[in-house]
Parts: C-alpha cells; structure tokens; sequence
C-alpha cells in the first residue's frame, strides 16, 4: 500500500476538487484522503484560521495512519507548508502545488482587491466563480470542483490569516523531501526559485500546458507527479534511517534542487 496521501484543497473548493487525483491513486491501491479545510466544503460556516486548518491537516493524515505525503494546491499549497513545519513527523513528504509567491505580495495584489468587489454582488460572486471555472476547466475538472459546493464568503478569512505567513520561513523548517510544482501558465511561479531555495530538500517541477488549477489542467500528469513522489517516499523510509524530527537524507536520485519538466515540451 505504501505511503498514504493526503490532499489539501484550494481557496473557496473543497476535498471534491481532487476526485480525478483520488480515483487515479486508489486505483494503484493506495490510501488516500482528501478533507475539507475550516469554512469550505462540508465545514462551511466554521471560521478558518491557518492553525485551525493545519489541524485539520494533520487530522486527515491521523485517519490514514499518522504518517503521509501531504499535496496542497494553492491555499491548500500554504496550508500544507504549515501543517509541515508544525509536524514534520507526521509529513513523510510534501508536495506544494500552485503557491511559489510569497503571500504577502501575491495575495494583496491578485486577490484581495478582487474578492472585495465579488462581496458587493448580491450572491458574493457565486455565478460569475461557477462560470469561470466551466470555461476555464475541462467538464469532469469543471464538475470536481463545483460538486463541493464554492465557499465564496471564505476569501476574506483566508486572506488575512494567510498573508501574514511567512512561508519561506516555515518551508525552510520542514526537513523532508519537498516537490514544488507550477503550471508553466501560472501566474503563482513568480516566487518559485526563492521557494526552491528555501527547502532542506527539495526539486521544482513545471508542468507544460497547465495554468493554476494544475492538478484539473493535467489530471493525468498531476496524478503521476503524486504516486511518484509518494513512491520514492515509500523507499526511502524503508533504506534510510529516519533522522530527529522525521526526516531523512535528501535524495540523490532526485537531487536536490533539481528543476524537472514533464511531459512533452
């Protein structure tokens, strides 16, 4: 069975938003969990803090066996990073998708401005969400994502909690293996080599084709980026001592810092 997986959702989505990632993984056999975070989904209603949601994090890898691959996309990327610096026994390995810009900046510039004129329309800017994502995304992507319902009343929470973040600081504390992965589209990789750096181990993947939303882009790809990743986890928790704190040498095979494309150019 390896390894077990848990998925971390984005900004105003839910755990439905990874059902191509959760069919494709339980089909190889694997353990996989994908909850919703404070104030979306089946939580709606409940305030999101960022440390409420690191909890829920790490309650969702308690429910798979104490131990996992954490993959966060976007706010779910940030949250990930934290529930890893705040329990890296728990994390084995992290990938961070969609979130290579520091908060502080991208956050207030992409999003904050954005979200407080969709809070002035009658429905918090429902509609307009809902048809963005059925142009922007392939039908089953579209469906995923939409199925769990869109917290819009969420964003303005989430935000604030998340622009204070340092991430690079949180990210630099977590020791294990880290796989940062971008859309090559997406506007969120401007940060991505800073990001990089900041990882006791880490390597950078570019997805071609892809935008933000990687994982409903290239479903087939992102799945494949997970299994692998949850693969050379498996292994090396079975070849390497594990070190104080959870984590184990970087990996060579990997290297560390390693920029690598996949799929066709």
């Amino acid at each position: 069975m390896g390894v077990a997986i848990v998925l971390v959702h984005g900004l105003r989505l839910s755990g439905s938003m990874w059902r191509p990632q959760v069919a494709a993984l339980r089909a190889q056999g694997r353990r996989v969990c994908a909850p919703d975070l404070p104030g979306h989904g089946s939580r709606r209603g409940e305030p999101f803090t960022l440390g409420g949601a690191a909890e829920a994090v790490a309650d969702a890898v308690d429910s798979v066996g104490g131990r996992a691959l954490v993959v966060g996309l976007s706010m779910g990327g940030f949250v990930s990073i934290a529930a890893a610096a705040a329990a890296p026994e728990r994390v084995a390995g992290l990938v961070a998708a969609s979130c290579t810009a520091r908060p502080a900046q991208s956050l207030a510039q992409v999003y904050r401005i954005p979200a407080a004129l969709l809070d002035r329309l009658p429905d918090k800017g429902q509609a307009v969400n809902e048809r963005f994502h059925r142009l922007t995304l392939p039908g089953e992507g579209a469906r995923a994502v939409l199925d769990g319902g869109l917290a819009m009343e969420a964003a303005r929470s989430v935000i604030d909690e998340i622009a204070d973040m340092d991430v690079l600081g949180a990210l630099s504390a977590y020791p294990g293996p880290v796989w940062l992965v971008n859309g090559a589209r997406d506007h969120f990789r401007i940060h991505e080599k800073r990001f990089l750096h900041a990882c006791a181990d880490g390597r950078l993947i570019n997805v071609p084709r892809a935008g933000h939303m990687v994982s409903l882009d290239q479903p087939d790809n992102f799945s494949k980026i997970v299994g692998d990743a949850a693969d050379v986890v498996a292994a090396r928790s079975l070849t390497e001592p594990e070190a104080p704190g959870g984590a184990g040498a970087p990996l060579e095979a990997a290297g560390e810092g390693a920029e690598d494309p996949v799929g066709p150019p």
